[in-house]
């Protein structure tokens, strides 16, 4: 009983770690995902470096990205959910 009783607090502590830190980031890790999985050619969007566009062809990990400068091949992972979502409220994922 005694060892438990010791232990106690660092098992409230993962316990508390896990409940503030690393659910939530799991949670938007998640979010981010099914936002670049739902990426179509049409929607403007604003990447993470604040360059805006519109995506004209879609591939497994890659967009490209028609702006004013002419096309850039981009990482999905390098547009912003949050600007993106701002400048679209289409592409907001709940």
């Amino acid at each position: 009983m005694e060892q438990i009783q010791n232990f106690l607090p660092f098992i409230l502590m993962f316990v508390v770690l896990y409940f503030f830190m690393i659910r939530p980031q799991q949670k938007r890790a998640k979010t981010e995902k099914e936002f670049e999985n739902a990426l179509k050619v049409g929607d403007k969007i604003i990447t993470k470096s604040g360059l805006h566009g519109k995506i004209a062809e879609v591939a497994d990990q890659t967009v490209v990205l028609e702006t004013m400068a002419g096309k850039l091949k981009m990482e999905r992972s390098a547009i912003s959910m949050e600007m993106s979502a701002k400048l679209n409220p289409t592409l907001a994922v709940k």
